[in-house]
């Protein structure tokens, strides 16, 4: 490994609470890998995860946490040189502000920071069906460098958990991160 990362971790009002809890339950096995994480939540995504796992668990994780309108966090500017944004779960509509280059709140205004100093965006989508306008948003976030991870989880590596279901999608996050970690590898012995 190169050296340590520092990555910000969005997490936006979309259902799918589960993988924000299953990417910072991750991101504890692999801190000789990081060197700064900084979290920053929704309002709507607070509430999500307190209606979809019944807590407020996010409270008790050794991250930084930011508000959403704190402009003076430092990957709020790209002379911070974060490496990577993860957005888990990524709401359609902020997906819409990303692609557009509105840039009203942290979560977007890290995420054109990220975009514009040429560094990993990876957007985990979460709504089905699509529509034209989400298609099409997904394409210009991808040609502006961007990385689209819809949260379709995998089966073949027979989860028997919500949670492992989750964590099929959120091992492809890491892995599209760059970190090293163990996770289903398809065909390859021992992978789990």
């Amino acid at each position: 490994m190169d050296k340590k990362k520092k990555v910000i971790i969005a997490v936006t009002g979309a259902s799918g609470a589960v993988y924000a809890k299953v990417l910072f339950d991750q991101l504890l096995t692999l801190t000789d890998q990081l060197q700064a994480v900084g979290i920053v939540m929704s309002d709507n995504a607070r509430q999500v995860w307190e209606y979809e796992l019944g807590n407020r668990d996010f409270e008790k994780y050794p991250f930084t946490f930011y508000q959403k309108n704190d402009f003076n966090a430092p990957f709020a500017s790209g002379s911070a040189r974060y490496d990577t944004m993860i957005i888990i779960p990524c709401s359609m509509g902020t997906l819409g502000r990303i692609a557009g280059g509105i840039s009203n709140d942290l979560i977007s205004r890290a995420a054109d920071v990220v975009l514009k100093e040429r560094r990993k965006l990876i957007a985990v989508v979460r709504d089905t069906p699509f529509n034209l306008i989400h298609i099409e948003n997904m394409r210009t976030v991808t040609l502006a460098g961007g990385i689209i991870c819809p949260a379709n989880p995998s089966f073949y590596s027979l989860p028997d958990s919500i949670e492992a279901v989750a964590a099929t999608v959120v091992s492809r996050v890491i892995d599209l991160a760059g970190f090293d970690a163990p996770g289903y590898r398809w065909n390859e012995q021992d992978s789990k």
